[in-house]
């Protein structure tokens, strides 16, 4: 019975963890898998609990955390030789950069026959400067020696991995998608949708409500601001409107993550549309407070653009949202964009990393660059033209659940497992 000692970063919501998860869980029966993960940051959202939930049992590592530190790596280093030595697994398996540098590193001293990493993204381009880049590119080259294969995530992954940066030899490198279990993003959803709506009051009637009762009814007209406005997107609303076009980014409040991109498109866009709109901007993080004050000195108000921190029930919230967002410079694949097409809700993304592998441009997502206005005009075009939110919607749904199920992944897992171990 082959065992597996599978290392992840740390314990945070996000696709590492999901697809750790799910492989120590569903691998084949004849597979034992030790859990071995890192300290969340502060600012990240615990997913300790849905390992809980799923009953998986795995070992946290205190000292070993996203930044580096040289007396916390090798005291996280040592601890992975410990538990290397205790168990004696046949195959270490890694996932993301500071588990894939500890754990190859304590794998190769340790003389595990098998090691495995996966690449969850890189940091090659838009994270650092120049020359800390290069050191990076460097050290992953090294670690690839030390490494039987290297598992990527998309084709354009391996293509950067293999041909743009030379990490190693394109014949070491494996793709294999994330998986997971979407079921609950395609559950429920009527339900879903009205608990989240409501929570946030996105109804017409209660702008309707909020207009009644704005104090400018009570000011002099020098000093009134009219609701209008507050929130550019609510001008001449009469009558009975539909609920609340709702639009989401979902991450982590990182600079890479471009955030101000989704912030200066939604004032944008409520400049531009007669429709009512609400963004919501789902996840915290060192950035918050930069985008706070974003927001502010475009007088953007929280009826318009809603900071709600972490959502554990994230599947609630896409639920309720109609279109979803992501800004970042560079991506992997983004868990965000995975889940908003099993919940069939339309996309506007930049077109980075792995982001074309996981969609179907034109059909399930709108592609844009970084720039502002393209970005604003993909999701203008969205936020006024209901059929089409209707008809990407339908084709979101069947392609995700297709091609990012947690049974394809571990069946993928399983084939490379054999085939190292053969």
């Amino acid at each position: 019975m082959p065992k597996i000692l599978r290392i992840l970063n740390r314990f945070n919501l996000g696709g590492p963890m999901h697809n750790a998860a799910y492989l120590s869980k569903y691998l084949p029966e004849e597979y034992t898998t030790i859990l071995v993960g890192g300290e969340k940051d502060e600012s990240e959202s615990d997913s300790e609990f849905l390992l809980q939930q799923m009953n998986i049992p795995y070992t946290l590592l205190p000292s070993m955390k996203r930044s580096i530190g040289i007396f916390g790596d090798i005291a996280a280093w040592r601890a992975i030789v410990k538990i290397i030595r205790q168990e004696k697994p046949d195959i270490v398996h890694t996932h993301a950069a500071k588990a894939g540098a500890l754990g190859r590193l304590a794998a190769w001293y340790c003389g595990v026959p098998i090691i495995v990493h996966t690449f969850h993204g890189h940091v090659f381009h838009s994270y650092f400067g120049k020359t800390k880049t290069k050191i990076f590119i460097l050290i992953e080259r090294f670690l690839a020696r030390l490494s039987t294969a290297i598992v990527a995530i998309s084709e354009t992954q391996k293509h950067d991995l293999g041909t743009v940066y030379k990490i190693c030899k394109p014949e070491k490198i494996h793709v294999i998608p994330l998986g997971f279990d979407l079921r609950k993003f395609t559950e429920n959803q009527d339900e879903k949708r009205a608990n989240f709506r409501q929570q946030y009051q996105l109804s017409a009637s209660f702008l309707r409500r909020q207009e009644r009762q704005s104090p400018r009814r009570s000011q002099s007209p020098d000093k009134q601001k009219c609701f209008s406005e507050e929130i550019p997107a609510f001008a001449g609303m009469t009558g009975f409107l539909e609920d609340i076009i709702a639009i989401g980014i979902i991450g982590r409040l990182a600079p890479i993550k471009n955030h101000k991109l989704f912030i200066d498109a939604i004032h944008n866009c409520a400049q531009k549309t007669s429709q009512p709109i609400r963004a919501f901007i789902i996840g915290d993080g060192e950035e918050r407070q930069n985008l706070e004050n974003h927001c502010k000195s475009l007088g953007i108000s929280e009826q318009l653009i809603t900071f709600t921190s972490w959502i554990h029930d994230i599947d609630r919230a896409v639920s309720g949202l109609d279109i979803i967002c992501l800004t970042s410079f560079n991506e992997g694949t983004p868990v965000s964009l995975i889940e908003a097409q099993a919940a069939g809700k339309p996309i506007v993304s930049t077109n980075v990393g792995g982001i074309q592998d996981i969609v179907v441009e034109n059909k399930t997502a709108l592609l844009s660059s970084l720039d502002t206005e393209e970005f604003s005009e993909k999701l203008l075009s969205l936020i006024n033209n209901e059929n089409l939110r209707k008809t990407m919607a339908q084709e979101s749904q069947n392609h995700s659940i297709q091609q990012f199920s947690y049974q394809r992944l571990c069946n993928d897992m399983d084939r490379l497992y054999k085939k190292l171990t053969s």
